[in-house]
């Protein structure tokens, strides 16, 4: 590490492995059951959200490097392969922030955990350029990033992640026509 480099501190370096490995697990979700997909997101998503909390403050001197890198299409089939993966669980109802009103509104795990991917997988494809410029705006847009976007997303998709989790632990045996109260 370059002492005069600060996009190479051990903090963001550990923040792009982290991400490289979601953008993987969200990459590959196809190949693994919906049980083993929840326990990875219920690992990554504190993690992710650890290390945004740590990503320091870099103002890049030439701002023409920031990119975006994932398209409407990539962007379309993450979240389609997600959906069919969480099925009819992955809708929840959330109270909004910024609502004039009291009224719940519907989320979707799949598209948090998209958004978040796009964001992760940006951030990683313009940090892994060789350019200093490119790893200055990388690091400044997925701080930015954090405070706006994907920190809320993790932070929403947490406790269901964790309902899902512990329902797969708890609840071998589904049956449709019984209600749970207490969920």
């Amino acid at each position: 590490m370059s002492e005069n480099d600060p996009t190479l501190s051990r903090s963001i370096l550990e923040l792009v492995t982290i991400a490289t490995e979601f953008c993987n697990l969200v990459e590959n979700c196809s190949s693994q059951n919906k049980v083993e997909l929840v326990k990875s997101l219920q690992s990554f998503a504190p993690l992710l959200y650890l290390r945004g909390t740590l990503i320091p403050v870099i103002q890049p001197e030439d701002t023409e490097m920031s990119e975006r890198f994932v398209t409407e299409e990539q962007w379309e089939t993450v979240f389609l392969t997600l959906r069919e993966k969480f099925g009819k669980e992955d809708e929840f109802w959330i109270l909004e922030d910024n609502s004039q009103t009291d009224e719940p509104i519907k989320a979707s795990i799949s598209e948090c955990v998209t958004d978040v991917y796009q964001d992760m997988k940006d951030f990683v494809t313009l940090f892994k350029k060789t350019r200093l410029s490119a790893r200055e705006n990388a690091v400044h847009d997925i701080k930015q990033l954090f405070e706006i976007n994907w920190g809320k997303k993790l932070i929403l998709i947490l406790p269901i992640i964790h309902k899902l989790s512990s329902k797969s632990v708890n609840e071998p045996i589904v049956d449709d026509n019984l209600f749970d109260f207490n969920d």
